[in-house]
């Protein structure tokens, strides 16, 4: 069934059909928008060349849908372990025997071609693999999540533009500067959500007690101000580990900023422009992250308040699978899926907020919380350990939210992302809470 209860199969199948093209479609802009050399160059050790995610596309699309839904004998197994993700580091992806640009967009594009037979005869019941078009959603979600990766690589690639993109329309925010939520359980995961993966499963009752949090993601101008404190030289606002690596790599402001005389500048997809003051902040460690909010006299959100933020509605006592409600993500509620190639001024997007007023919490920037990846009571992995049980742990820590990078299909309010706490590449940004004041959690 779809997020709404249809079951009917046709739906199902129009539905997985148009993530899947929209998925494609984003894979051959982010492959053809530079030459050749580009698409095999490593640009980044943190970061695969980007014919590599093209092939590793169809490999997973294969191996899936054709291979594991339908049966199908393989067309490519010798090219298998080379698209492992886990049998080959990113840093050491560029010396494997990779399919050069033509043959990895050929065998991309026979798999899809085969694929949709797939989807066209394809029962969406049965199996929990097959049951509302679940691998089809699966392996849309997979490819967006590569187009996110492959986003990522063409931020840290030098050269001029190669993407193109309209600005977020400006605004001006004068609402209150945090949002009182209020304590007591809400409903935290999904059990019902077709697509949703097997870390955000199973729906569960969660008890948090009140707290403020801010109403837009922390700006530009409100990092300027830590930074001009001193911030990157106070040991008092890191952790020991965020100090260290600080310390040891040199880093005293955000990956691709550098002042210039008197002003901040940033690089954003090969154009360079003064670092503007109203726009969430980007490119942001866990560690930076929370010392700023130490800095700020805050703390960053666990990952259950950042839920309960985004989706408790308390007048109904429901959790919804948006702040906005159960309506799939529309371009008034959130800026998604490389409409834009940069987040949207704080404030934007008020048919998005939350019950509460709590504004982008889908979209713009992925959010670090303070929480560990950690599974949930009751988690099973599903359809493989890889996807997250392998990653569990307090090596990782968990954001939440989506970013402009990210498309709708591969972003909800139980969606789960998670990164080293030293990663700053990624589309990354965060918002603070606090403690409700004694007086007032007596009241809630």
């Amino acid at each position: 069934m779809t997020a709404d209860g249809t079951t009917d199969p046709e739906i199902l199948r129009e539905r997985a059909l148009d993530a899947l093209t929209t998925a494609r479609a984003r894979t051959a802009l982010l492959t053809s928008c530079v030459e050749e050399p580009e698409l095999t160059a490593q640009h980044s050790p943190l970061m695969s060349p980007l014919v590599w995610d093209l092939a590793h596309i169809g490999n997973q699309e294969e191996l899936w849908l054709l291979r594991t839904v339908a049966g199908r004998e393989a067309m490519r197994p010798e090219i298998d372990g080379i698209y492992d993700a886990f049998e080959h580091p990113r840093a050491a992806r560029p010396s494997l025997p990779l399919l050069p640009p033509a043959e990895a967009r050929q065998y991309a594009a026979e798999v899809r071609g085969r694929a949709l037979d797939v989807l066209e005869s394809t029962a969406f019941h049965g199996t929990r693999l097959t049951e509302a078009g679940f691998a089809f959603g699966m392996i849309a979600q997979h490819e967006q999540q590569h187009d996110e990766t492959m986003l990522i690589t063409h931020q840290l690639r030098k050269g001029g533009a190669a993407l193109t993109a309209p600005d977020p329309e400006p605004v001006l925010f004068t609402g209150p500067s945090e949002v009182l939520v209020p304590g007591g359980p809400f409903m935290m995961g999904t059990s019902t959500e077709p697509w949703s993966l097997d870390n955000e499963r199973p729906a569960h009752r969660r008890l948090v007690p009140p707290f403020h949090i801010d109403t837009t993601p922390v700006t530009n101008g409100a990092y300027q101000a830590f930074i001009e404190d001193g911030g990157y030289d106070d040991e008092r606002w890191w952790a020991p580990e965020g100090w260290d690596h600080i310390k040891a790599h040199g880093i005293a402001a955000p990956l691709f900023w550098r002042r210039d005389g008197g002003q901040w500048l940033r690089r954003r997809f090969g154009v360079t422009e003064v670092v503007p003051p109203d726009e969430p902040v980007l490119h942001v460690s866990w560690y930076e992250a929370d010392a700023y909010a130490r800095w700020a006299g805050r703390r960053l959100p666990t990952e259950a308040e950042w839920e309960k933020a985004a989706r408790h509605d308390p007048a109904t006592d429901r959790s919804t699978r948006y702040p906005w409600g159960d309506a799939d993500p529309a371009p008034e509620h959130a800026n998604l899926g490389q409409r834009h190639l940069r987040p949207a001024p704080a404030g934007s997007y008020p048919a998005g907020a939350s019950p509460l007023g709590v504004r982008q919490l889908i979209g713009d920037v992925w959010e670090w919380t303070s929480s560990d990846f950690l599974p949930y009571p009751g988690f099973t992995a599903f359809p493989y350990k890889e996807y997250s049980e392998v990653f569990f742990g307090p090596e990782y820590k968990v954001l939440r939210g989506g970013s402009f990078a990210v498309d709708q299909v591969a972003c909800r309010g139980t969606f789960r992302n998670w990164d080293y706490p030293i990663r700053r590449q990624i589309f990354s940004g965060f918002r603070t809470a606090r403690d409700a004041s004694p007086e007032i959690a007596e009241l809630a």
